[in-house]
């Protein structure tokens, strides 16, 4: 489908589209106006959010891009009860101080992606606490919650699949997607929002929300879903093997972030490169065509631009780089360094002490498993037994530095100083 805003015909170009709650009315809306207010909300769980909420971030950018003002909702409030939607169990509940401090954290990422400020287009950040932490109980449940039917509210996906499976869920988390609905009635209110996004399984939850606000201000609201992506075999994106792909370097070193960009399947390229890429789309359909090793071309300008985005010019750089010299010279320079020091040799510093300390490996029996598998080395040659330590002979034979390995992408430098 062919659009008249250059805003949602980007997203559909570039493969952001799902669904549209009303797609005349809403391509009018940004065909015609500049500086459309579109938000989206982001619960405070975890200091760093992960590359699983990278595609709602990159909507965000495209607005911006064309001319539009994001609207960054951090749900200081929500986070409190917790989204049912694609989970099994009941989330774990924060203090205070978590969700504040998971808040900044998760504030750092959006600074690298788009721009804040008082500017027609500038992006502001809001925080659903404000407005939801004053409510009163039986003046809420008059006033908005008589909108909503609880017959409706058992068929959504989030609420059925999970007393299908006959799992618990609590009355606070049934009462999230009323909450969810009442911030976009607020943010129209405040900041005059008419669009909400996110990915598609919060349909349900955006679909209240446009009609809450149509009962409660007689408001045209508008909601936009985006797929929620899977690589190509399947598993579900932002998770790995060794666990979630961070946006914080806080949370995941830069190294490791590269990696995951530049490990990408073949069959995912392309649709990466679009997603989460600014680059042109003609230079991604020539890159996408490449064949055989040449694609790893491709996946090297991948990860060089989506850490280049998530971390920032030098840090891409600076990690191209450092894997041109170790996976095509087989050379040090550049390694991340783990320092060692004379105490901890001197008390039996395992293998798999080195492992966790680079952050190899989420635990002891994973580093038992890569060791028993023959993918741990240290300069290059096999460890074979689990039980290995090192020792300060070890650093002075190898002049004080020791090159680890987990696998064919993973490596770091061991070094202690004291030699």
């Amino acid at each position: 489908m062919h659009y008249q805003s250059e805003f949602l015909q980007t997203l559909s170009e570039r493969g952001y589209l799902q669904a549209l709650t009303d797609a005349p009315a809403t391509d009018q809306l940004f065909a015609e106006n500049r500086g459309v207010p579109l938000y989206i909300g982001f619960d405070c769980t975890a200091p760093s959010l992960h590359v699983g909420s990278l595609l709602p971030i990159m909507i965000l950018r495209r607005l911006q891009q064309c001319g539009g003002k994001p609207i960054v909702l951090l749900g200081g409030g929500t986070t409190r009860v917790g989204d049912p939607s694609g989970k099994d169990e009941t989330r774990k509940i924060l203090t205070d101080a978590d969700i504040a401090r998971n808040a900044d954290g998760i504030l750092q990422i959006f600074k690298n992606f788009i721009t804040f400020g008082d500017g027609e287009t500038d992006a502001i950040l809001v925080n659903n606490y404000d407005w939801l932490q004053g409510l009163n109980y039986i003046e809420f449940l008059r006033d908005v919650g008589r909108h909503f039917s609880v017959n409706r509210m058992l068929s959504f996906d989030s609420v059925k699949l999970r007393l299908e499976r006959e799992q618990n869920l609590s009355f606070l988390e049934f009462n999230y997607m009323i909450l969810q609905a009442y911030d976009f009635v607020e943010l129209y209110k405040r900041h005059g929002c008419a669009v909400q996004a996110g990915g598609s399984d919060q349909w349900g939850n955006i679909v209240n929300g446009t009609e809450l606000g149509r009962r409660m201000a007689n408001a045209n609201l508008y909601g936009i879903t985006a797929p929620l992506l899977t690589t190509a075999n399947g598993a579900k994106m932002g998770k790995t093997a060794e666990g979630a792909v961070w946006l914080n370097p806080e949370s995941l070193p830069n190294s490791d972030y590269w990696q995951f960009w530049r490990n990408t399947a073949d069959a995912d390229v392309t649709r990466f490169l679009q997603l989460f890429t600014d680059l042109p789309l003609s230079e991604i359909a020539k890159l996408g065509a490449l064949q055989g090793a040449e694609l790893n071309e491709a996946k090297k300008i991948l990860a060089f631009e989506a850490t280049k985005l998530a971390r920032g010019a030098e840090a891409a750089s600076r990690e191209t780089e450092n894997a041109r010299i170790v996976f095509e010279q087989g050379g040090l320079t550049g390694l991340p360094e783990i320092f060692v020091s004379l105490t901890e040799l001197a008390s039996e510093y395992s293998i798999i002490d080195a492992l966790l300390s680079a952050n190899f490996v989420p635990s002891r029996s994973e580093a038992r498993r890569l060791i028993a598998g023959g993918a741990v080395k240290l300069n290059d040659v096999s460890v074979q037994n689990e039980k290995a330590t090192l020792t300060l002979a070890d650093f002075i034979a190898a002049n004080g530095k020791i090159k680890l390995s987990a696998g064919k992408k993973k490596h770091a430098l061991l070094i202690t100083a004291e030699t």
